[in-house]
């Protein structure tokens, strides 16, 4: 089905019953010189007259196919890529454009993106290790559990030039940035940038006024907002919330997301933006309201909720990022790193800890089975005592062997990929323990 005849049904209609995000690097015609490429991050692209515009170059593992897909629909130069942010999956196929380029004797895309977007490409390249690794666990538990809408995901993710590093050396980097907004001539049609934080400091959205079309990056993702991410730096939920207000303003009759489906409709539009925009604003106000009450963070993520009629939604539904999350980063944002609890100041190491509990219980197989009974009814409870099981005893294969049950349980049991991801890594740690055990 075209894009837009399955966003309107999905939201008119509330109902889901095929993929939402459909990784399959096809391209389809939108409006008049506008189109789409279909991916695990999308490219957006706009034959302006005088070469094409394309926002966002997908990831390292889509890059080429996403080009030669634009390549079915318009031989034109690319002339401009724009970065609505940089996170690896936008401006990781940037490489596979500048091949395109070179192919054709053209010069290499003019790339615009906000004056962050280096800044963070330097420190991907210097925490390179540290970002395989937490891509490797985010994403560690999506061949089984992942709803379908995530086509040919794997391939989608794959790092590129090799499993070691994060952002090929080849991303093209922005040779025109700016801080608060930027307004370009595109042929004969004015392009506005604006800058806002949200799920990053380097995020753009792009605005045609003769158009009404609206380029939301990932402000809007077709999954609760990724203001929350349990492994990566600082989200803005309220920031976040402001800019999906200025675009509201603006009267958009076509919005084009980087993930999920475009939408069509001024109505609709204000619609979605407003129900995602009230949701980070409702979180943020109930967090701060008792931060400044004196309560704790444990109290606070036990007690502010997302109603579960607005996370049913077609774009809203917690499956990659969860409002439990989003919760936590208001607090570091507003609050600092210290949870509230006098111990956990200056703690002392997780195994001392677990090893006198376990001596106080008798012993880590009694935690460990106290786990599994757990398990039945207190996934969470159930997961703090396999952890203390795990740590007092880090060699004992049959401690492990529970733990991972445990873990490969608590995977299943979850909706988002970002909880699924970490708990199947727990599992992994575990059965890795017991792989070395029996050799």
């Amino acid at each position: 089905m075209h894009p837009i005849q399955l966003s309107t049904k999905v939201i008119d209609s509330g109902i889901v019953d095929e993929p939402l995000n459909r990784v399959t690097n096809e391209i389809t015609e939108l409006a008049t010189d506008l189109a789409i490429v279909e991916s695990f991050s999308h490219s957006i692209v706009w034959d302006t007259g005088d070469g094409l515009m394309c926002f966002d170059a997908s990831g390292a593992g889509s890059g080429e196919a996403v080009v030669q897909s634009i390549r079915t629909w318009r031989t034109s130069p690319i002339s401009t890529l724009v970065y609505t942010h940089g996170h690896a999956d936008h401006v990781g196929g940037s490489f596979a454009f500048a091949n395109d380029a070179i192919s054709k004797g053209a010069p290499a895309p003019h790339v615009i993106g906000h004056e962050n977007v280096n800044k963070r490409i330097d420190r991907y390249t210097t925490t390179n290790e540290w970002n395989v690794r937490i891509n490797q666990r985010q994403f560690g538990g999506i061949k089984s559990d992942m709803r379908p809408n995530s086509g040919n995901l794997s391939a989608a993710l794959s790092l590129g030039e090799n499993a070691h590093q994060f952002l090929p050396l080849a991303t093209l980097r922005p040779d025109e940035s700016f801080s608060d907004q930027l307004i370009i001539q595109a042929g004969n049609t004015s392009v506005e940038f604006h800058h806002a934080r949200g799920e990053t400091d380097d995020h753009l959205w792009g605005w045609i006024p003769e158009k009404k079309w609206l380029f939301t990056g990932d402000f809007v993702i077709w999954n609760y907002p990724n203001a929350g991410n349990p492994q990566k730096v600082q989200r803005y939920a309220l920031e976040w919330a402001t800019a999906l207000r200025r675009m509201i303003a603006q009267g958009p009759e076509l919005l084009l997301p980087a993930h999920g489906l475009p939408i069509e409709g001024k109505k609709r539009i204000a619609t979605v933006l407003d129900d995602i925009a009230t949701s980070l604003e409702t979180l943020v106000s109930q967090v701060i309201d008792m931060m400044n009450a004196g309560e704790t963070l444990d109290t606070i993520i036990h007690t502010v909720k997302v109603p579960q009629h607005i996370l049913d939604k077609p774009y809203m539904r917690p499956f990659y990022d969860e409002p439990e999350f989003v919760v936590r980063n208001i607090w570091r944002l507003y609050g600092g790193w210290w949870d509230g609890a006098a111990s956990r100041l200056k703690p002392s190491p997780d195994a001392v800890v677990a090893q006198e509990l376990a001596h106080l219980a008798g012993g880590a197989h009694v935690l460990i089975q106290r786990a599994l009974e757990l398990s039945e009814t207190d996934l969470r409870l159930a997961c703090h005592l396999a952890d203390l099981a795990g740590w007092a005893a880090p060699d004992d294969a049959s401690v492990h062997a529970d733990r991972a049950t445990i873990y490969d349980k608590r995977r299943r049991s979850e909706m988002s990929l970002m909880s699924k991801g970490i708990y199947k890594a727990a599992a992994r740690e575990s059965e890795a323990i017991v792989k070395n055990a029996g050799t």
